[in-house]
């Protein structure tokens, strides 16, 4: 008898012995099954997916199921932990060929080399001839293609704007651009930026103004043109809003700059005055037809919220800002203490 129940117990562990083994061949099976073999998706190959700097796990995991590069989430997330991923994935465009595994993605986005991203700044109230310079210097993107794009009638229409030029439309701020983006995706970014920007807010106060958004921008681009200090925009904005509602010539020197940019960027002679362009708020009243740079958010919040003022008029003061005066005296007599100031640094 106490053969027989050794020989069960013996017999009893080799079973259990044999189960567990054959619980963790499954187990292990399953991973291998769930984790290694490959994902298939419909799109053809490679698919093109961005990570962004700072982008969390959950975010890149949402992205690769959207583009439906992975069937599931939560199996992402598990080999992501295991491999300690949340901190690990590199920023950057990455080409997703078809039929990796849940561990090759990782591992791809972990080890491999992504397309790099480039830090640009698109300074406020710059024209586009010099948007188009700064994409060729830092993203090697031609510059000709860019302008021509600008005024490309196909291009505009599929941004949805009803403009001659894109000039005006985008949005000067620091950005980052994959080193092999195009002329297109670099000023469509630029464009999809400028339209986000201008909430539901905004677009009521436009209608409180009986102003569009181009006529918003025109005006914000010569508030932009007009000075360098953040601080004297309402104020300037403000001055203009006054002259339109009397139908008073705008008279701005960024207009007619504008007109001479090829020839000089700063010095406007009494001859420029006389340009016959509705570009030249000295011989047309009103704004001109459209913006004359890319303005900047501060300048664009000036033109939708001015400073309420008396004034009509404003001259430089010689040290980065300008006198404003309420009436052509007052204004003559600041002209002649600017020009004295001039005379003086001579």
């Amino acid at each position: 008898m106490p053969e027989d129940k050794s020989s069960r117990k013996k017999l009893l562990s080799r079973n259990e012995a044999l189960a567990v083994s054959a619980f963790f061949i499954f187990i292990l099976a399953l991973l291998l099954f769930t984790f290694f073999l490959p994902n298939h998706y419909k799109q053809n190959p490679p698919v093109i997916i961005d990570i962004p700097y700072g982008a969390t796990l959950t975010g890149v995991v949402d992205t690769l199921y959207a583009h439906e590069i992975i069937p599931s989430k939560f199996n992402m997330k598990v080999v992501a932990f295991l491999y300690g991923a949340e901190k690990k994935i590199k920023a950057g465009r990455y080409k997703i060929p078809n039929g990796l595994s849940y561990v090759k993605l990782i591992e791809l986005m972990i080890n491999g080399s992504p397309v790099s991203q480039v830090l640009i700044t698109i300074p406020e109230g710059i024209w586009q001839t010099e948007v188009a310079q700064i994409l060729k210097r830092e993203l090697n993107i031609d510059s000709t293609e860019v302008m021509e794009l600008s005024k490309s009638r196909s291009f505009l229409n599929y941004l949805n704007l009803n403009a001659n030029n894109l000039e005006g439309f985008l949005l000067p701020e620091s950005y980052y651009f994959y080193t092999n983006t195009t002329a297109a995706e670099a000023l469509s970014r630029l464009k999809l930026e400028m339209d986000k920007f201008f909430t539901p807010g905004m677009e009521e106060r436009m209608k409180e103004l009986n102003m569009n958004r181009t006529q918003i921008l025109t005006l914000a681009s010569i508030i932009d043109g007009e000075s360098n200090l953040v601080s004297e925009f309402k104020t300037i904005s403000g001055v203009y809003h006054n002259r339109l509602k009397i139908g008073m010539a705008l008279q701005a020197d960024p207009t007619v700059q504008y007109l001479i940019r090829d020839k000089r960027k700063n010095k406007v002679y009494k001859k420029d005055l006389l340009i016959n362009s509705k570009f030249n708020t000295y011989l047309y009243q009103g704004l001109p037809p459209a913006p004359i740079n890319n303005p900047g958010k501060d300048a664009i919040m000036a033109a939708l919220y001015p400073e309420k003022n008396g004034y009509l008029f404003f001259v430089a003061n010689g040290t980065g800002g300008h006198t404003f005066s309420t009436n052509l005296n007052e204004h003559e007599i600041n002209v002649s203490k600017y020009r004295q100031w001039r005379r003086s640094q001579n």
